[in-house]
C-alpha cells in the first residue's frame, strides 16, 4: 500500500460517493491534506448529518419536521409534485414557478442499482392521497429511462388505490430528453409545468 493507512481510509471514503473513482478520490484526499481549511469539510459534514432530518410528510431534507414547505399555509396543499431528489425541489423553488407541495422519492426506480420500490416512499405518497385533500399529483421526474420507469411505478401505485384517484399529470414533453431537472432554465421549467398533461396507466 503506497499511502499511510489513514490516507487510504480517506480515499476509500471518497470513493463511496457517486461518480467518484479511485483517481478522483486520491486527488480529493491529497487536497484535503495540503489545504489547512479542509477541517471545515469534516465539521460541515458532521453538522449536516446531525442538524437535518427527513420531513415525515414529504421526505425532503430539512431542519424541522414538518419542513418549511409542508408547514407553509400559503402553499397549495391540493397539489403534490413528485420529484426524485431534494435538489429537484431546490431547482423548482429557485425558479419560483410552483406553489404546491412536494413528495421526494429520494431516488429513482433502478433494481440493477439497488433501488427498489420499497425505498421510494410510495407508501407514504399513497397515504397522503388516501387521507384526502390531494387533487393533483404532478410527476416531475427526469426525462430519462430511470425517470420513465419511476413515473410508471408511481402511476401504477396511485391507480391501484381504492376510491377516487386524483388527477395525475406529468411535466410537458418540452423538457430536453436526457436532461436533469436541476440544470434547466427557469423558463423551461415554467413552460413544462404550464403544459403538463394528464397520464393514466397503459
Amino acid at each position: 500500500m503506497a499511502y499511510p493507512e489513514p490516507v487510504e481510509a480517506l480515499i476509500e471514503a471518497f470513493e463511496r460517493f457517486p461518480g467518484i473513482g479511485r483517481r478522483s478520490a486520491e486527488r480529493l484526499s491529497l487536497h484535503v491534506l495540503r489545504d489547512p481549511r479542509a477541517a471545515d469539510l469534516a465539521r460541515s459534514i458532521e453538522r449536516a448529518v446531525s442538524s437535518t432530518k427527513r420531513c415525515k410528510t414529504c421526505r425532503n431534507v430539512a431542519e424541522s419536521d414538518p419542513c418549511g414547505i409542508c408547514s407553509d399555509e400559503t402553499r397549495d396543499g391540493t397539489l403534490v409534485c413528485v420529484v426524485e431528489e431534494p435538489r429537484h425541489v431546490e431547482a423548482l423553488e429557485r425558479a419560483g414557478v410552483y406553489r404546491g407541495r412536494y413528495h421526494v422519492l429520494m431516488g429513482s426506480f433502478n433494481p440493477a442499482d439497488g433501488t427498489e420500490r420499497e425505498q421510494l416512499g410510495l407508501g407514504s405518497l399513497c397515504k397522503r392521497v388516501v387521507e384526502g385533500g390531494v387533487k393533483e399529483v404532478v410527476l416531475a421526474l427526469d426525462p430519462d429511462a430511470e425517470g420513465e420507469a419511476t413515473s410508471a411505478l408511481v402511476l401504477t401505485s396511485l391507480f391501484e388505490l381504492e376510491g377516487e384517484v386524483p388527477r395525475v399529470t406529468r411535466l410537458a414533453r418540452g423538457l430536453p430528453a436526457g436532461s436533469a431537472i436541476e440544470y434547466l432554465h427557469k423558463g423551461v421549467l415554467h413552460d413544462a409545468l404550464e403544459g403538463r398533461n394528464e397520464v393514466r396507466p397503459a
